[in-house]
């Protein structure tokens, strides 16, 4: 079985993000989208709602029985090779990404030369769309329900209704 790492912080999960794991899937028998706990970041959402709305998130992809969520905390490389995975899945939305990533992926061949890095721009619909600027749209009580699964659009309200 070929498996894939696709890692992220997802706060939140976007389209984007999900057309990027579909992407995946089709290169892969299984794609495992790790949720990053990074302590240098204050996170919007906890790992924890993270790593739900994903699950709630990816429900209705049609292969989504060969997406697993987990979470990680560590070696992106370490955690790939726990999970015997060959592959890190990494978006690539606009020139600006590659340049970071680029040091990612030669950083991590450089710690594990097993575990390939593949880029995937997702559909050009997408392209535009980060983490951050929904969760801008959303504070500004813009709509964001074309940008993000149903279970993000209203955990962002509801915690929009909380403050």
């Amino acid at each position: 079985m070929k498996r894939a790492i696709y890692p992220g912080s997802f706060d939140p999960v976007t389209n984007g993000h999900l057309d990027v794991a579909e992407r995946a899937l089709q290169m892969f028998d299984e794609v495992i989208i790790a949720v990053a706990q990074n302590n240098n970041k204050t996170p919007f959402f906890s790992i924890e709602q993270r790593v739900e709305l994903l699950k709630e998130s990816v429900s209705s992809l049609k292969d989504h029985d060969r997406l697993k969520i987990d979470r990680f905390d560590g070696l992106l490389v370490n955690f790939a090779t726990e999970q015997d995975s060959v592959a890190i899945i990494r978006g690539l939305r606009a020139v600006s990404d590659f340049e970071f990533e680029f040091q990612l992926a030669l950083m991590n061949r450089k710690l594990n030369d097993q575990v390939e890095t593949i880029f995937l721009m997702p559909k050009e619909t997408y392209t535009y769309l980060s983490s951050r600027m929904i969760l801008e749209i959303s504070r500004l009580q813009g709509d964001i329900s074309g940008f993000v699964p149903k279970a993000v659009d209203a955990a962002l309200k509801a915690k929009r209704e909380q403050n």
